[in-house]
Formats: C-alpha cells, structure tokens, sequence
C-alpha cells in the first residue's frame, strides 16, 4: 500500500487531501483544499494562495488516475463542489447526505448531488459500510462527531486494509470523543492519519476540558493499537506551537516506538506552516 498526503496543514494548506494505492485499486480521499480566509486579521498570503493553486492541480491530476473518490464529509477544505468533472467515471463514496447531519451541510451535499449528477460511475454511501475491491477492504465508521460539541455536524473515518491497514480519520479533532476512538481499535491499524485537537482555538471555541480530553484518547489510540506511525494534521498545524503543546504525546509515542510525524515528516518533507506564519509572511 503506497499513502501518499495531497494537501495538509503542514504542507501549506488546509485539507486532508490523500491518495492511497494498492495492488487492486487507487484511491482518493477527501479531494479538497483550501485557505483560512482570516487568521490574524489577515487574508491569505500570497503564497498561501499560489500553494493552494498548486495543491488542487495536483489534486485533480490524482483524482483523474484514481478509481475511487472518498468524501468523508461536505466542508470545502473537503471537496470541491465547483468542478464535480473530476468525479466523472469513478466510484464515489460520501458521507450519507441526509443521516447526522446538521442544516448546513444537508444543504451543501444536496447541491453537491445536484452537480454531480450522471457523472460518476457508482455512488455508494460511507456510513458505517464495508466494501472489497479486490483483496482491498475498504470499512467506513458510523457518522462520527466533527469534533467537540453536538452542532458541528459529523463525518465518517476510513479504514484500508490489504498488506497493512492505514486508517484515515477525517475532521475528529483530537479525537475528543470516544466514539471516534472506538473505531481507531477495532481497526487496529499500523499508518493513521489523525486530525489532530484544535490548539490554536484554545480558550475560544475549544476549552481545556476538550483538549485534555484529546490528549487522553490519543494515548489511547497508542496503547490500544499496533500503529507505528502516528501523523497528527490538519488543525493541529495551525497552532505554531503545537509541538510544544503535545509534549506528553510526544514522550508516550517515542516510549512506545511510535513515529510521531506531520503530513510533510511522512512524505520525507520539512513543515511549511504557511497558515500559522502569516503574521511573519506579511511582516508583522
């Protein structure tokens, strides 16, 4: 199985964007990518915005050699509901477009179908499925919360099985919930792709309770499963002092012989946190 990161925090964007191939299949998961639209009172950088440019051309060009589309769920750093051709001819597996799922993004999904229509060559539903493509099993967890709280909407985590299995965890945050974490053990997996806790929220829209409760599950996750590669993304890179901030995670992880890594570590890349550096890009 070859895991490949397409757009991540710690590569200059946001996203979650991943392709994996396997001896049966090629997949993409989460065909999106985007720019936080203010963050410090300040737009994007210019070179924020050239990198976004180049990370969907490098995304369409993936989705067109791919034979299977995932959409954990319907935020834009996700998908890209403006050019649905790059679904032409594939099988897509989305979130379920109308099961636990808040006002906002059953709008969105809707209009996404509508696009999308007689496009693809199949569409099946994510949640809490399983499906084989070959000896390639791909299983999807029950809607799964966007992080704390009950209003954010939910999203589905996948797992890859062949040789290995690699699990992809989508918007969990943390996780900060067990029931994200449930599937993270019954998987097992030896790769995770992990989102990690919002950090840069802290004292925000994220209270100490929440973050202390990611950093239990995630000594959950390394205790109760076999991985041996750890990659902690997407919000987590937003905070520049993030590695600070999980210094217990990284000792727990380096006692257990697991390699704690970002998207850019894993691809063999240095981090470039475009997003948690705009202060410094414009200056200031």
């Amino acid at each position: 199985m070859n895991i490949k990161p397409l757009a991540f925090e710690s590569l200059g964007t946001r996203g979650m964007a991943t392709s994996v191939v396997t001896r049966d299949c090629i997949l993409l998961i989460d065909p999106g990518v985007d720019l936080a639209s203010r963050r410090f009172g300040l737009p994007p950088h210019p070179i924020e915005v050239e990198r976004k440019k180049d990370h969907w051309a490098k995304i369409k060009d993936y989705a067109e050699h791919s034979d299977i589309i995932i959409l954990t769920h319907y935020h834009f750093d996700h998908f890209n509901p403006e050019e649905p051709r790059i679904f032409k001819g594939k099988t897509v597996i989305l979130k379920d477009p109308r099961e636990h799922m808040n006002r906002n993004q059953i709008a969105r999904a809707e209009k996404f179908l509508r696009r999308i229509k007689g496009l693809p060559r199949e569409l099946l539903i994510a949640d809490g499925k399983t499906y084989s493509f070959g000896d390639t099993r791909l299983q999807f967890s029950p809607a799964v919360p966007h992080g704390p709280g009950k209003n954010r909407g939910t999203v589905v985590e996948v797992s890859i099985r062949e040789d290995g299995t690699f699990v992809h965890t989508s918007d969990v945050q943390g996780p900060v919930e067990e029931s994200q974490v449930r599937f993270l053990l019954d998987q097992d997996p030896e790769v995770i792709f992990c989102d990690g806790p919002s950090t840069y929220l802290l004292g925000k829209k994220v209270d100490m309770r929440s973050f202390r409760q990611a950093l239990s599950c995630l000594k959950e996750i390394l205790s109760g499963t076999g991985v041996r590669k750890l990659i902690l993304d997407h919000h987590l890179p937003r905070d520049w002092r993030w590695k600070e901030r999980l210094r217990g995670i990284f000792q727990e992880a380096a006692a257990r012989n697991v390699e704690l890594l970002t998207a850019a570590g894993f691809a063999g890349m240095k981090d470039d946190l475009l997003e948690a550096r705009r202060r410094q890009l414009y200056g200031r």
